[in-house]
């Protein structure tokens, strides 16, 4: 079977996470996104794992909620502010992991992602211990991630680097750009939303397509490390523009460098402030190809923008997040089932009947590879632009066979 899962969340209980982020609501909003499992972050945080255990208990390591299926994770700081994701097998074994490095944090029941005083070696040894999975989030951002603070997955992890099946790409990188650097290829890449809010602009604006037997972690384990027949048949994801950190820029007014003019100025901006590494940037520092190499394993990238941003834009909102927008977001979902059939699969006839023209046009203009991207940097997403006129757009969406359709994988 084909699923669909989200496997980096983050619960109310983690700073600056929206207070709608419970279990019920991430429930109910996952399929409306097509989403078939969530990962439910925050597992060693004590109340969030009380309303974990109020779920349907599927089998050990899988729990379910209005059918939408939930495996354990969480992620953590280590002590050189690396970020690090873990998938844990059962409870028993999540709260084992959490009784091992009690003595470390300071903030385990004050944020669902606490900070360890551990290195990321240390940590990985005591994952495997409780036969979990761990691998560096969004590994490539200039803040808190292994690229930032190492300049290779044995430098983060040690000993232990072979135990380390996935890497995280976040929001700012794709497969073209992780595929440049040779240490990666044996890899499992993940992508996923980071979300801290239920909203169909953040939850499942990235996902995993998995080949699986059943919606269950162990199954999910099988197919991060491709055994058993199991295995990700596609990265889905926002285009690496979009991404808060894809350009160098000033973390204040958010001018974009080059590496080259950033390096000259010292990484200080006109302004005055401070330049940020970008991760299109430090990935090609670090790249040992000018062009991807792409290992046989590896699955197709399709990239998705989030339909509320490709109705606001059409509408004229400023944002995503008036209710104008969220009306034709839901009218849409309510008659077509999911946002992946809105984007990619229903038929532009049927969604002209139920929207305005405005939209289903720049629904089209998605489909056609015609959105412009404006990219982002310095900790400010990029911005999507509608075509008009003699418009050229600033990226390329992919091939337009990957792009048509997510059921043809």
């Amino acid at each position: 079977m084909i699923i669909n899962a989200d496997l980096h969340i983050h619960s109310r209980y983690s700073a600056a996470t929206s207070d709608k982020m419970t279990i019920e609501t991430i429930s109910l909003e996952a399929p409306r996104k097509g989403i078939q499992v969530v990962a439910t972050g925050d597992c060693l945080h004590g109340k969030w794992m009380e309303e974990i255990k109020t779920c349907n208990v599927f089998d050990e390591g899988t729990f379910e909620r209005n059918g939408t299926r939930f495996i354990l994770s969480t992620e953590v700081e280590d002590m050189n502010r690396v970020h690090h994701l873990l998938y844990f097998p059962s409870v028993s074994k999540a709260e084992e992991f959490k009784s091992q490095i009690q003595s470390k944090t300071k903030n385990l029941e004050t944020d669902g992602r606490p900070n360890v005083q551990l290195n990321g070696q240390e940590l990985a040894v005591l994952a495997k211990d409780v036969d979990a999975l761990i691998g560096p989030a969004h590994a490539f951002t200039p803040w808190t991630s292994m690229y930032a603070a190492h300049p290779s997955l044995e430098s983060c992890y040690g000993d232990l680097a072979s135990y380390v099946p996935f890497v995280e790409l976040g929001l700012s990188a794709d497969s073209d750009y992780a595929d440049k650097i040779q240490e990666l290829h044996r890899l499992t890449f993940l992508t996923n939303s980071d979300s801290h809010s239920p909203h169909p602009v953040r939850l499942a604006r990235e996902f995993n397509r998995f080949q699986v037997n059943d919606a269950t972690f162990a199954e999910i384990k099988k197919a991060i490390l491709r055994t058993g027949g199991n295995k990700p048949v596609l990265n889905v994801g926002l285009p690496p523009q979009e991404g808060k950190y894809n350009e160098s820029a000033c973390i204040t007014c958010f001018t974009h460098y080059t590496l080259e003019d950033a390096v000259r100025r010292r990484w200080k901006c006109r302004c005055g402030k401070r330049i940020k590494k970008g991760v299109r940037d430090r990935i090609n520092e670090m790249a040992t190809f000018k062009e991807p190499q792409h290992p046989t394993h590896r699955p197709p990238y399709v990239y998705l923008i989030p339909l509320t941003e490709i109705i606001a834009k059409a509408i004229g909102q400023a944002t995503p997040f008036t209710q104008s927008v969220t009306k034709h977001w839901n009218d849409l979902i309510t008659r077509f089932g999911s946002e992946i059939n809105v984007l990619l699969d229903t038929d532009i006839t049927e969604i002209a009947k139920a929207t305005p023209p405005a939209i289903t046009e720049a629904i089209q203009a998605f489909r056609d590879h015609k959105v412009i991207i404006i990219p982002g940097g310095g900790g400010k997403y990029g911005t999507i632009e509608l075509p008009h006129g003699d418009d050229i757009p600033v990226i390329n969406l992919g091939p337009k066979d990957m792009q048509t359709s997510l059921l043809e994988y």
